[in-house]
């Protein structure tokens, strides 16, 4: 952790401040305008959610893990507080998810990102080899 700032690392869905969560997701360019209850399903339909927090209990970090516990993971959402950044909190919280007991089997690991590169390969990822081969489907965000 960063010598200049305190903060701690929680887990499970009980322990995040989803107000905080909604808060940075719905300014990030991925999600840009979501919603708590788009954040919130998404939370209880991961295999990990988790969250730096600041000394004084704030939650400054979020990142949580789909995963079949086996052979596959996708670490998403991973984002910290703008006032908090640069400071290896997202390579902390990536760490974190990577020695995660419940995530142990695992061994093909995705993380998509435009940014933070160098963070995420400080934590172990590269540039991923197979990008070629990957199929997708995007929709826009349905209307609630």
């Amino acid at each position: 952790m960063d010598k200049n700032i305190e903060y701690s690392i929680k887990e499970g869905y009980n322990e995040m401040d989803f107000d905080k969560v909604t808060q940075m997701l719905a300014g990030s360019y991925w999600c840009e305008g979501i919603q708590k209850d788009e954040v919130l399903q998404g939370a209880q339909n991961s295999a990990l959610v988790v969250g730096a927090f600041s000394a004084n209990n704030k939650q400054i970090g979020f990142a949580r893990v789909i995963s079949d516990k086996t052979r596959f993971a996708y670490i998403l959402d991973i984002i910290v507080d703008e006032g908090y950044k640069k400071k290896g909190i997202e390579q902390d919280l990536t760490i974190f998810i990577l020695n995660h007991p419940e995530l142990k089997d695992v061994y093909q690991w995705l993380l998509i990102s435009k940014d933070s590169h160098d963070e995420f390969k400080k934590a172990g990822f590269k540039t991923a080899s197979h990008t070629k081969s990957w199929l997708e489907i995007r929709l826009g965000r349905p209307e609630k």
